[in-house]
């Protein structure tokens, strides 16, 4: 059987390929997504992956994840270090949901080292480029099993 995640991606990551390639590489968001549906199927997963600029549609899909996900992946961008609406969102979505970012934010700007998103989150993936999707869905694949909602 198959089960439905979200891949969930924030602001400016549609620029991916083209924005800072030294930090975040050339590969596009159509690139990872690709990666990510054909890794998220041989999980058993059918990915449902998104992107937008904007905080309150974030805010909606999480929301939708609570009757639609299984679980949730999230790269929230720049809102990591500023939404404590994803925070809280994510707090009452009732899904589990793990935390990527393509860069090692740690190894970033002061701003970066915060995340509203970390404590709600199952897990957190960071440094690993586009690998880290992939990576993020294994650990959830992984929690999902355990928890016996796989």
């Amino acid at each position: 059987m198959t089960s439905t995640v979200f891949v969930l991606n924030g602001p400016n990551l549609n620029l991916l390929g083209l924005r800072e390639p030294e930090v975040y590489g050339s590969e596009t968001l159509t690139d990872i997504e690709k990666k990510v549906a054909e890794r998220g199927k041989a999980l058993g997963f059918l990915v449902d992956f998104r992107q937008t600029n904007i905080e309150g549609v974030l805010v909606d899909w999480i929301q939708e994840a609570r009757t639609k996900a299984k679980g949730i992946v999230i790269n929230p961008a720049a809102y990591t270090h500023t939404s404590v609406a994803l925070h809280d969102a994510l707090k009452a979505a009732d899904v589990p949901a793990i935390e990527v970012h393509l860069s090692n934010v740690h190894a970033r700007e002061d701003f970066r080292h915060h995340s509203f998103v970390s404590p709600v989150a199952r897990g957190i993936v960071v440094g690993f480029g586009s690998y880290g999707y992939e990576l993020a869905l294994e650990g959830l694949a992984r929690i999902l099993a355990q928890s016996g909602h796989a």
